[in-house]
């Protein structure tokens, strides 16, 4: 009795395009929605931030100043409207203060937005260290194996041991006056151990394949096998970790600003905003709400674009239909 083979792809009328694994990456992740919702919102957010005040000695095309007290006009109440008067609004505007204005009158939408720059700037830097850090050490417990993955691996499980929050908040309180860029050095300093440990297992499973038994037999030295051979088959999940890891710094940085350990003043942060008019939220609401709004929006956002490169990383999608 003879048994035929499965009929192919063709056979049954289904066309199976061969890509390169960039293009089905690319692919998987832009036919993901919330993906490309969440880019969406965070590039307008990142580019309300940063265009709206200006950077530094770039100026911004909004008129008024995170620094620059006036008037209170209509009690600080928000200018802003979104909805049409055949809806029963007051019409679609922005108004002179489309935000409000804090407690001395300040412009709260420039403060927003300079909470926001400075919030994205340290979410960015915190990812950035703790992605080296984490790439680095990983890729060192994994390959070298013995005495060097007992040290740093010792290292990850006493970190992990300890509430990131404490450690965070030690750091804040340390170098919290030292300005941004440091506090977010520091902060990325202490967060690295969750990538370290994926990292170390991706290269335990990939230092024992035939490729890299090849490259060493031929006298490749070490340091050209990770970074050459391994390193890059271990993209996927570095990429993914890296991106999650800016939503939790933001929320980190938010939650240390909150407790009055994060960025100090003169400057402002978006948990610092909700520390400092969290006892107006009953009277003002605006002033507790708004910066909510956008930590919320970052956060989800960056969530979203994670997931989408998670699932555009996966493995196991090796074919895409035409």
């Amino acid at each position: 009795m003879t048994i035929s083979a499965p009929a192919s792809g063709a056979a049954q009328g289904m066309t199976v395009v061969a890509r390169t694994q960039g293009q089905m990456v690319r692919r998987r992740f832009f036919r993901h929605r919330a993906a490309l919702v969440g880019m969406l919102v965070f590039g307008g957010v990142v580019l309300l931030a940063f265009t709206s005040i200006g950077i530094g000695p770039i100026p911004g095309w909004w008129d008024k100043s995170y620094l620059t007290t006036g008037s209170l006009v209509n009690q600080g109440r928000p200018t802003l409207s979104l909805v049409p008067e055949f809806l029963g609004g007051e019409g679609i505007r922005f108004g002179e203060h489309p935000f409000g204005q804090d407690n001395i009158g300040i412009d709260y939408f420039a403060l927003t937005m300079r909470g926001a720059q400075q919030s994205i700037i340290v979410a960015f830097i915190v990812a950035i260290v703790a992605t080296t850090v984490g790439t680095l050490a990983g890729a060192f417990a994994g390959y070298f194996r013995k005495w060097t993955e007992s040290v740093i691996m010792r290292l990850t499980d006493v970190m992990i041991t300890i509430p990131i929050l404490i450690i965070a908040a030690i750091v804040g309180r340390t170098f919290g006056d030292s300005g941004i860029v440091i506090l977010a050095v520091c902060i990325g300093l202490v967060t690295w151990p969750t990538l370290g440990r994926l990292v170390r297992g991706e290269f335990l499973s990939l230092r024992e394949k035939e490729f890299v038994e090849a490259a060493r037999a031929v006298g490749t030295s070490a340091g050209r096998i990770i970074f050459r051979h391994v390193l890059p088959n271990t993209i996927g999940v570095i990429i993914v970790s890296a991106t999650l890891a800016v939503a939790n710094a933001v929320l980190l940085e938010s939650a240390l600003s909150f407790l009055g350990v994060g960025v100090q003043p003169p400057d402002v942060s978006l948990g610092q905003l909700i520390d400092t008019y969290r006892s107006a939220m009953t009277t003002r609401p605006w002033l507790f709400w708004w910066p909510g709004v956008f930590i919320i929006a970052i956060a989800l956002s960056i969530n979203f674009i994670g997931d989408g490169l998670r699932d555009a990383f996966d493995p196991r999608q090796t074919r895409v239909r035409a």
